[in-house]
């Protein structure tokens, strides 16, 4: 804090403080929740079920990570003593014994802090979640307006605890290391995404197993409605909605927010740099300065964040409607669109105020245009998931029609549907990228300075499309809010009338979470491009410390495809997301068929399907559970071994090759899922509607199956692509100053460098191969039957 101006000492206590106000406010708005009320004794009931499942859920899930988590902190810890230190870290602590002893305490605390902080998120937002259902349910018997307003604080509390934790961790590890912040962040953005790839895997089987085997059974063999109590695995459909759409969306759009900031604030330092020195520079000149700072590259990302913080509560706080309008969708876009407008006016404002060329007093406009990008990639993606997955449009009509002549054609309709979709995502991502390349072409007479401009450029389009993450969160979280209102007042008998109420608000969720998606992917592959950057600056840099000469470094060679091992790194990467994705089906898959065998079980026992018995729910919230818990430590070894086994045995340049396949299959991919999937389900959702022959028709079962094919991707797979690709991304960040220093050009490597490779690969065999065996059954004896109450 000590190298800032007054004014920049100011501002940066300032986003500290909004930062505190963004959490106090998500437990302003949870008070008043609890406040209200609980509803009948049935409602009451049902939410308990819903709620011991979930916790129960977490706890077992925090009991199984807890261990991988703590060893992780002492590698962090630990490998920082490997690599002499950066010379800002040197320059910020004094001497190389301090700076590497307070860089390995700040890395491993900085680790510790992001995985509790994404687990806060999740934790409390899926627990807030959980109180707001039955209090939405309560509310609809009062009208559309008071279930609107409980439901979206209910989320609420998710999105501006998202954002104030965020902000929060990286605000304070700036202020603690200056300009050494890299060193730590990279163990903050590391934390908070192995979370949330945690979450996103485990909610994602979860939730999914339990909505595929009660679907299947439910609705296509029986043919009872959703959410109908003699389902045994209602109660499990149920308590997924909040562990993988609350909690884990939760997690990983955390992630997003936080790790967007970080690759802002390390491209922002490697610029500072740059910028300070670049009208001496020589042609051979190293990359690492002379120990100046131009230090607004820094402050400038950190108070966009605040002042997205300031412009989200503002919007959150008109998000009402009447009960003649009783539009719940148009509500929520007033305060999306009055916060872009408020994060508009505060960008220029500080922009005109900050934002000054020391040299010539202008206004550097370019910043703000690279954000201002970034927020209208938030709008286009939005668009655009709406498009390819809304009612509204001809997409999902098509893959409705197709229903018609069975599951088959409906299926080959929707996979026809994604693929579409995943082009014109990467089209609009691409066309984002570019503009950062034209706003900051000519910024410096020097090809470094240029570069590195632009890879910030692109951290701050990040940094605009997740700036009103409060009102994305608070949409998202709306959805499973109200999905589960709508079954607990299925379950628990409501009137005709705060039934229609719940309807209209779990259709109107529907369309939010499938828009949040698109905007979470798209953030996803933003962040991952923002974080390439910095592992290119970050091996140019350690690079230039070993004397590598400035024409060999990657800095001035870039990545060349044409070389071997790099091509085979591209490939390498491209597969990865393909065999995540199939592990996680799989995962889904089989966890699916016990449910399905579950409740056919269940059905057969005398009473339940008259309705005088309860099923056993707890049995199928058991297998959910167990399913889901036991792919968590084997696909977080995947995604942390196999860019170690890349960069060891095929040098740096190679694991760049690696994660630029990653990013462009994980894209494509990631799309594809989460569109088909919810095109899948919104088509069965319109002939729901009484279109082509309505519910228990022939189209509608083909339509149910469709959607069943499409639960795992646009809900586990697809999503989990997301943290899996910056999990990779931030592993490469962090071992690339190691691979550098042990795997030198031309020298063999030591022996016990291919000791800890073999076991790495001995470690990643037993994973994929945990991950494909058959798990454990969960034993299915008949429990005593219950007499199911009157409603």
């Amino acid at each position: 804090m000590q190298e800032l101006s007054a004014f920049e000492q100011a501002a940066v206590w300032a986003v500290l403080g909004v930062a505190i106000f963004g959490i106090a406010y998500a437990f302003v708005l949870r008070a008043q929740i609890l406040a209200q009320d609980k509803g009948t004794a049935r409602m009451q009931e049902v939410w308990g079920f819903i709620k011991d499942g979930a916790n129960a859920y977490l706890s077992r899930q925090f009991r199984t990570i807890a261990i991988l988590i703590a060893i992780l902190t002492f590698v962090l810890a630990a490998s920082v003593f490997i690599i002499p230190p950066t010379r800002e870290a040197v320059e910020h602590f004094g001497s190389a014994e301090a700076a590497t002893l307070w860089v390995a305490i700040g890395r491993a605390v900085a680790f510790l802090m992001g995985s509790l902080f994404s687990y806060t998120v999740g934790f409390v937002g899926m627990n807030v979640a959980v109180e707001g259902n039955v209090r939405v349910a309560a509310a609809s018997r009062k009208g559309y307006n008071p279930a609107l307003q409980v439901a979206y604080k209910s989320g609420s509390v998710t999105g501006m605890l998202t954002v104030g934790l965020g902000l929060l961790g990286g605000t304070l590890i700036f202020m603690v290391f200056g300009i050494a912040a890299p060193d730590a962040l990279l163990g903050f953005g590391f934390g908070g995404s192995l979370i949330a790839l945690f979450m996103r895997v485990g909610g994602g089987i979860y939730t999914k197993a339990a909505d595929v085997g009660a679907d299947l059974v439910g609705k296509v063999e029986a043919g009872i409605p959703e959410d109908d109590p003699r389902n045994a695995a209602v109660i499990a459909d149920l308590v997924g909605d909040n562990v993988g759409d609350c909690a884990g969306m939760a997690a990983d759009v955390f992630e997003s927010f936080e790790v967007t900031l970080v690759s802002a604030l390390i491209l922002g330092l490697v610029l500072g740099d740059a910028v300070a020195r670049a009208p001496g520079l020589a042609a051979d000149a190293s990359p690492i300065g002379d120990g100046a700072y131009d230090l607004r590259f820094i402050i400038f990302p950190l108070v966009l964040r605040a002042i997205g913080v300031i412009a989200s509560v503002i919007g959150n706080s008109i998000v009402r409607t009447d009960e003649q309008r009783r539009n719940a969708m148009a509500a929520m876009n007033r305060g999306f669109y009055l916060a872009a407008g408020v994060s508009l006016i505060g960008f220029a404002a500080f922009t005109a105020v900050y934002m000054v060329d020391p040299n010539t007093s202008a206004i550097d406009w370019r910043p703000f245009l690279a954000t201002i990008a970034g927020l209208a990639l938030a709008i286009v993606l939005d668009k655009l998931t709406e498009y390819f997955t809304s009612t509204h449009f001809s997409p999902v009509k098509d893959t409705s029609k197709a229903s018609q002549t069975g599951a088959a054609t409906n299926i080959l309709s929707g996979l026809a549907l994604g693929m579409e979709s995943s082009v014109w995502a990467i089209i609009v991502i691409s066309a984002s990228i570019l503009s950062s390349v034209v706003i900051f072409s000519g910024f410096s007479a020097d090809t470094f300075v240029t570069f590195t401009a632009v890879l910030y450029g692109v951290s701050l389009t990040g940094i605009g499309m997740l700036t009103l993450t409060g009102n994305t969160i608070s949409m998202d979280s709306f959805g499973p809010i109200s999905d589960n209102a709508n079954g607990i007042g299925e379950m628990s008998g409501l009137d005709k009338n705060a039934r229609n109420v719940m309807d209209d608000l779990d259709a109107v969720g529907n369309t939010t979470k499938a828009v949040t998606k698109g905007i979470a992917i798209g953030s996803a592959v933003i962040a991952a491009v923002a974080l390439y950057g910095s592992y290119l600056a970050d091996v140019a840099k350690v690079q230039a410390q070993i004397g590598i000469a400035a024409a060999e470094r990657i800095d001035a060679l870039g990545i060349r495809v044409s070389m071997p091992e790099v091509f085979i790194g591209l490939l390498i990467g491209g597969a990865v997301p393909f065999l995540f994705s199939a592990l996680t089906i799989r995962a889904v898959q089989r966890a699916a068929s016990q449910i399905v065998n579950e409740v056919r079980r269940q059905f057969k026992i005398p009473g339940v399907m008259e309705g005088t018995v309860l099923p056993d729910y707890a049995q199928a919230v058991s297998i959910s559970t167990t399913a889901a818990q036991k792919e968590l430590i084997s696909l977080g070894l995947i995604a942390v071994l196999v860019p170690i086994l890349v960069g060891f045995l095929l040098q740096a340049e190679a694991l760049g090759g690696f994660l630029a396949g990653i990013i462009l299959s994980g894209q494509l991919m990631a799309v594809f899922q989460a569109n088909a999937g919810g095109a899948w389900d919104n088509a069965k959702k319109y002939i729901e509607e009484g279109n082509y022959g309505g519910k228990h028709s022939e189209p509608h079962k083909a339509a149910v199956v469709g959607d069943t094919v499409g639960d795992p991707l646009k809900d586990t797979s697809g999503p989990a692509l997301n943290p899996m690709i910056k999990v990779i991304n931030l592993v490469a960040l962090i071992i690339a100053p190691i691979v550098v220093n042990i795997n030198r050009p031309g020298e063999p490597l030591g022996a016990g460098v291919i000791v800890a490779m073999i076991a790495c690969v001995a470690a990643l065999a037993w994973a994929i191969w945990q991950s494909k065996r058959e798990g454990e059954q969960v034993t299915t004896e008949t429990t005593a039957a219950r007499p199911a109450p009157r409603t």
